[in-house]
């Protein structure tokens, strides 16, 4: 992953399209495209067990082990999103899983370590522990330099926006629910709230600023393996508005990609889910998840183009105990360590073959190696 502050020198050092120039004003000079690789994953779902597998024999937690086998992905991305579906709010809260969670804060230092830097926190599980967990989470991640965390905030407004290579990137997310608890009266865009007025209002002013806007939407039903009708009407309005890219998460499984017609004559992509990315749940369709990249293009005439999108199915491991958790590309995946899996003594139908199924319905390239 590259450094914020270097990242807009390194492709005038990496390539040009000519074979001159033979001095530096030549070589800044020189027409050529950029590229921007962006990786982007879905839930992030820590759970009792997951706390526990965590929890080391001095009494501190690491879950850096969790992402080793993926985090050479991540880190050869010039940018990666995760849904941080938990809050982290620190010790006075008391660490919980399910159905009102609160994840120990070294999970953020496993999702720096690991390379991701695009942190969506508007979700169902936002207000899990109060208006008070929610601003201890902002602040803790406050204090890393590399996170630019969306879908929530204390104050100010709800857009994001960051530059790499040239290109920039607009953000915007938003969720459906809340599980009930309401928003604070006198802070009522502390979460972003699926609302067609406000989504129109926030990306009619963020679509001129940005090369590519891009909006992560928690919506939909769970464990449903086709998107349902709320998420393929909310995909038809932001193509109507003319976004580049929708990031769907919630339903826990993995839901199909589509191309979507925009009024500009270009298209929407949109992955409806990309499933669970780590989790303890216990249903053979919520180990599968995926890893959605795609490749974004400045031309020299300013033309922008996304290519290269596919997705990297990824597979939660965990013993029979519910520990040692490490998720693996699929590409990596093997029988021994399916025969392993926590979940295999009790389902036959968890073999090799039941995830290649899955991937079928995808609508979408299948990558089986690491594209970096």
């Amino acid at each position: 992953m590259k450094n914020k502050l270097l990242f807009t020198l390194i492709p005038f050092l990496l390539f040009s399209c000519y074979s001159r120039p033979s001095t530096p004003e030549d070589y800044l000079s020189s027409p050529r495209s950029h590229t921007l690789t962006f990786v982007a994953v879905g839930d992030n779902l820590i759970h009792d067990s997951f706390i526990r597998d965590g929890l080391k024999a001095n009494g501190t937690y690491d879950f850096t082990p969790v992402y080793s086998e993926i985090k050479s992905i991540v880190k050869n991305a010039d940018l990666a999103f995760i849904n941080v579906e938990t809050v982290m709010a620190g010790t006075s809260f008391g660490y919980s899983g399910f159905p009102l969670f609160n994840t120990p804060q070294a999970m953020a230092h496993a999702i720096a370590d690991t390379g991701f830097e695009v942190l969506n926190l508007a979700n169902n599980h936002a207000m899990d522990m109060g208006r008070n967990g929610l601003y201890a989470t902002l602040d803790f991640l406050d204090t890393f330099e590399q996170f630019l965390v969306i879908g929530t905030r204390k104050e100010g407004p709800s857009a994001r926006i960051i530059t790499r290579n040239n290109i920039t990137l607009g953000f915007l997310a938003y969720t459906f629910s809340l599980n009930g608890i309401p928003l604070p009266r006198d802070n009522p865009n502390l979460v972003s709230m699926i609302d067609r007025n406000k989504m129109t209002q926030e990306i009619n002013e963020l679509r001129p600023l940005c090369d590519f806007l891009i909006v992560s939407m928690h919506w939909g039903a769970e464990y449903l393996l086709q998107p349902d009708r709320s998420q393929t009407d909310l995909a038809q309005f932001l193509a109507q508005h003319n976004v580049d890219l929708i990031i769907g998460h919630h339903p826990h499984v993995l839901q199909r990609f589509e191309k979507i017609a925009r009024p500009d004559g270009k298209e929407t992509l949109c992955y409806y889910s990309l499933g669970n990315f780590a989790s303890h749940q216990r249903e053979r369709e919520r180990i599968i998840g995926g890893m959605m990249v795609i490749t974004f293009e400045k031309n020299p005439k300013d033309e922008l183009f996304i290519h290269n999108i596919g997705l990297i199915p990824v597979i939660t491991h965990y013993d029979r105990s519910f520990r040692n958790t490490k998720l693996y590309p699929l590409y990596l995946y093997s029988d021994e360590l399916l025969a392993a899996h926590g979940l295999r003594a009790a389902d036959n139908n968890l073999t090799m073959n039941f995830f290649y199924g899955v991937l079928e319905r995808m609508n979408t390239t299948i990558l089986m190696r690491n594209p970096f």
